[in-house]
């Protein structure tokens, strides 16, 4: 017969935080959420640290390079996506990191021959307002003007009026020669009190853009991100089938970490791809495993390499692998038995190995339970598909602004290589779901307030950093009428008139 285990597998929803003494010194302004994101042995440092606990989730609908930007310049590390080709990924890679450098690449292009409407069709689309108006439309072609909103009124243009009619023209334009430093360029913008200083070479074509907000951005995100370059850190996710020709890529186009995504990571597949990037590269390379939910699976990956686990399987939001094939685990008991597995590891050899919880978080007060609980840090995807900077669309349904969100081991994503058990080159069945999230605005003002949560919780803890917290802090389980009372009740509330 099964083994059957002891204890009954829980849920962050079915856990409190006790709170714990809190001295003078015990203020949010106090509190350091610096964590590792890669192992390292005791008496070192990591390699990489993540400023804040938060990583975002390795799905199409989650993590592409204007996320990866986003997430850096608050302190975390974005897994772009890795279904998709290896030339596409690589290229969202190497846009991200050659973001931070401050020039930046132009993706919003116009010809002369354009039109109005076509101008605010491509700003919906990007966001942006000013555009390059090249000889061609493309981002590498000889530049003949900007377009700005202060180029058009709505209210007194056709939609059909020419681009080349109303952008402002190259002789009217600052700009600068390609090779200038970025010291320089900041001092042209500052001088001539402009948004956008083009980067120009010697025959006129377009190279890069300085923009200003880039400049006021840097000095407003004191948590940044940055490699030793000054560039944003960034991640990549791969699979256990083209590693060979995907991790090479990746790591040429700049790539600081990996992780393997898959839906279960305790198996020969996972091994096989560690050990081919440490025959191949070492311990250069950066590569993150998983998932697993028991102590058992997290030995199997950290005696394999992996430089960091992830915990869950079938907890994510849009997850049906639990309803699908019956495996998984609640998980609080998933990381709280991972992380005794972990500080077991660390006894033996010495070697810290970080733990994310990936799935399973509904309320902001999960990611500092999953930190009490031993994780280092999260991985979130419904959470940040919920952001402007997420690449799906934001639509109107039934009066209000939603996203799309989707599974990877839906139909849409297709992404067969997550679940792949060394059969065919298919999806057999679905194990992620279509679906739409409440849009929430800006990705910095959400994480600011989530963080702003944590940081109070943990003070509540007596805790000033995610150590202190691990080490320090009490939970405990509550019953289905603790819940209630823990929320609004025996009250009318005012915005819905209904008793509550």
């Amino acid at each position: 017969m099964a083994k059957v285990m002891d204890s009954v597998s829980h849920t962050f929803g079915e856990y409190l935080l006790i709170p714990g003494y809190s001295s003078e010194e015990c203020i949010p302004n106090n509190v350091s959420l610096k964590t590792p994101l890669v192992k390292f042995k005791t008496g070192e440092k990591p390699s990489i640290s993540l400023n804040i606990p938060m990583t975002s989730a390795i799905m199409q609908s989650v993590s592409d390079d204007k996320m990866a930007v986003a997430l850096a310049r608050e302190g975390g590390v974005s897994f772009i996506y890795g279904s998709q080709s290896i030339e596409a990924e690589a290229a969202m890679v190497a846009k991200a990191k050659a973001y931070k450098s401050g020039y930046v690449a132009s993706d919003s292009n116009l010809s002369p021959q354009q039109t109005l409407c076509d101008v605010l069709q491509l700003k919906k689309k990007t966001g942006h307002s000013t555009m390059a108006v090249t000889e061609d439309g493309t981002a590498n072609s000889r530049l003949v003007g900007l377009v700005t909103g202060r180029d058009y009124r709505l209210s007194r243009m056709e939609l059909s009026v020419k681009v080349g009619t109303f952008m402002t023209p190259i002789d009217k334009l600052i700009t600068a020669p390609e090779g200038v430093t970025l010291s320089e360029a900041n001092d042209i913008i500052w001088e001539h009190k402009l948004n956008a200083l083009p980067l120009i070479d010697e025959n006129g074509w377009l190279r890069s853009f300085v923009f200003r907000k880039d400049y006021e951005q840097h000095k407003e995100n004191i948590s940044e991100l940055l490699d030793g370059q000054k560039r944003y850190v960034v991640g990549a996710g791969i699979n256990t089938r083209d590693f060979e020709e995907r991790v090479p890529a990746l790591i040429e186009a700049g790539a600081d970490v990996l992780c393997i995504d898959s839906s279960e990571g305790y198996s020969y597949w996972q091994k096989n791809t560690i050990s081919w990037i440490r025959k191949n590269y070492g311990d250069s390379v950066k590569v993150g495993a998983g998932n697993v939910v028991d102590g058992e699976g997290f030995r199997f990956l950290a005696d394999a390499g992996a430089d960091f686990v992830k915990i869950g399987i079938g907890g994510g939001s849009i997850c049906i692998t639990r309803e699908q094939k019956g495996i998984g685990r609640g998980q609080a008991t998933a990381v709280l038995e991972v992380a005794a597995e972990r500080d077991r590891y660390l006894a033996e050899t010495g070697i810290y190995v970080p733990l994310c919880s990936d799935g399973g978080i509904v309320h902001d007060h999960h990611i500092t339970l999953a930190l009490a609980m031993g994780a280092d840090f999260t991985m979130l995807g419904r959470y940040f598909s919920r952001f402007d900077e997420s690449p799906t669309n934001k639509i109107m349904l039934n009066g209000n602004y939603v996203k799309e969100y989707w599974g990877e081991g839906s139909n849409r994503a297709r992404n067969w290589q997550r679940y792949d058990m060394g059969g065919d080159n298919k999806l057999s069945f679905e194990e992620g779901v279509d679906s739409y999230v409440p849009y929430a605005g800006s990705l910095k003002d959400n994480v600011l307030s989530s963080l702003s949560k944590v940081k109070s919780t943990m003070c509540n803890c007596g805790c000033l950093s995610i150590a202190e917290l691990q080490k320090n802090a009490k939970v405990t389980l509550v019953s289905e009428i603790s819940l209630v009372e823990g929320g609004s009740h025996d009250v009318i509330l005012k915005e819905s008139g209904l008793r509550n």
